[in-house]
Formats: C-alpha cells, structure tokens, sequence
C-alpha cells in the first residue's frame, strides 16, 4: 500500500538547475532536448557542458530545442506512481514552450489510469534560474511540511513575483528567435546597444530598455532590483549566465556593494536556454513586490 500523500517534486531543462543541485535539493528532472543544425543526434539538456555548447555556438552552429516529449514524461511519471508517490511537476513557461501543454496532457491521461494516485502539474510562468528560483522556494515550502496541493497554491501565488532581468551580449540570438527585428540586430551590434528584458506575467519575453555597453547594462540590471526587490527574499537572489562567469562575478559584486545582499546561486545556462540567449547572456533572478 502507497503513503497516501507522499509525492515528488519534478522540474525540467528549463531551470538551469545543475544535476548535482537538483540531486541536492532532492528534486527530479525532466529532460528537454536539443540538436544542432545538420546533425542527427539529439541531446538531453545536461548531456553536453556549457562551456563545449556555447564553444560551438560561437564557432556558428545552431542549435534547436524541442519541448517536452509526450512519451518520456509519461513514462517517468508513470514510474513515480507505480512505486507509490504522487507527482508534482513545476513545468517551464507556458510563454516560451509547450512544454506545459504536454504535461498537462500527460497527467490528465495518467490520472485516468491511477485514479487513486496524482499528477499536479504547475505552469512556471518562468524561464531559466527564475524557474530554478521558484523550484527552490517550493523545496522549502515541502519541508516546511506542505501537502502537494498547499505546494500547488503556494506556487502559483508567488510565481508572478519572481522577477527576471537580463541581457545579451549578441542581438543575432534574440533576431533568429523573432525577439528583435533584423534591423535592431544590425544596428545593435555596430553601435554596441544592449537590450535589457525581463519576463513579463505571461511569462513572454519582453526587450524594456536599450543601453550602450555591457557595464551600463549591468548597471541598469541592479537598478532593477534595487527599484523592485522584497527585502524579505533576500535571501533567494540567483544569477545565471552563458559562459561569462566573470561579468556574472561582477554583477554579485554590484548588488552585495550596493545593497549588501549576497547572491545564494550562480548557475550556468544551459542549452535548451542558451541557444536562443546566446553566449554572453547574464541574468539577475529575484523575489519582488510584482515583476
């Protein structure tokens, strides 16, 4: 007989969340794909490392992503409720992937079969760490004791406070996946601009400002926090970055200097991220008072 009420928390590639720190936090993952242009073999998110992925995208190859596939979410959820446990699935944006859509999907017919065990599935409304910085707020929340629908309520309460601001060193990423216009790419990269976005409660991405040059936008980054932070969150500031460590370096720097507050993770960006942001991505991840 199954513990009535014992469940596991899932996320996916979307999160930026390392393998060792998922493992860590006692947290499970389902792997989204990617293939580069003109090759056969496709590849999970956590299978190639970062630094060789963006090595590669700056040599000129293009990479595809894929969202969730039916079959293996099935299959790995399938596996949780046949061994007795529930399943609670923090699912990347529904604004970026339809990855959502699939799980959804994927429960719905699940529960039809194991009508006495759950499938909750949650749309993060997030991308990259800010999906890591929701999953981490949720792990907290289970060993607080919560039960997988207090999670779900908790989740989807908080979830449009987790705000996103980042940038891009290369406008050609953001051109190729329709974010910016041709025109916008070009004159961007002549004159240097940076455009600083966030991801908006619809989890969209949207470009909000442009600046001259990495530090400005740096700058214009940590403006962001000090005008939309929660102080009681503090504690839950992430950083994510596209092989750029030391400008993510000098961003932690810039918001322990200017508000003493010390970032918890810097984590890379993965592929299934990374290959529409582009090497040279960094982002500030945060709890505010609204997005």
């Amino acid at each position: 007989m199954s513990d009535k009420g014992k469940y596991v928390i899932y996320a996916d590639s979307g999160a930026d969340i390392s393998p060792v720190k998922l493992d860590e936090w006692g947290v499970k993952s389902c792997p989204l794909t990617f293939t580069f242009e003109g090759e056969e073999k496709s590849y999970a998110g956590e299978e190639m490392k970062s630094r060789d992925f963006y090595a590669r995208m700056r040599d000129g190859k293009i990479a595809h992503t894929a969202a969730l596939n039916y079959s293996t979410a099935s299959e790995i959820f399938r596996s949780e409720l046949e061994s007795g446990n529930d399943v609670f699935y923090l699912a990347f944006s529904s604004g970026l992937s339809s990855t959502f859509a699939t799980s959804c999907t994927v429960a719905e017919d699940l529960m039809s079969e194991f009508p006495d065990r759950r499938v909750v599935v949650v749309d993060s409304l997030a991308a990259s760490s800010g999906h890591g910085l929701l999953l981490w707020l949720c792990v907290k929340k289970k060993a607080d004791g919560a039960d997988i629908d207090e999670l779900k309520a908790y989740a989807e309460g908080i979830r449009l406070n987790i705000c996103h601001w980042f940038t891009v060193d290369d406008l050609v990423y953001l051109r190729r996946g329709g974010r910016v216009s041709a025109a916008t790419a070009l004159a961007g990269t002549v004159l240097g601009i940076k455009p600083v976005l966030h991801v908006d409660d619809e989890g969209h991405l949207i470009n909000m400002m442009k600046v001259r040059g990495r530090k400005a936008s740096i700058k214009a980054i940590a403006d962001k926090f000090d005008e939309l932070r929660n102080p009681a969150y503090d504690d839950a500031v992430f950083i994510s970055h596209g092989d750029c460590f030391e400008d993510a370096r000098l961003l932690a720097q810039t918001v322990k200097e200017r508000f003493g507050v010390k970032v918890a993770l810097i984590n890379d960006i993965g592929p299934v991220i990374g290959a529409h942001s582009g090497p040279g991505t960094l982002a500030l991840f945060f709890v505010g008072e609204h997005r």
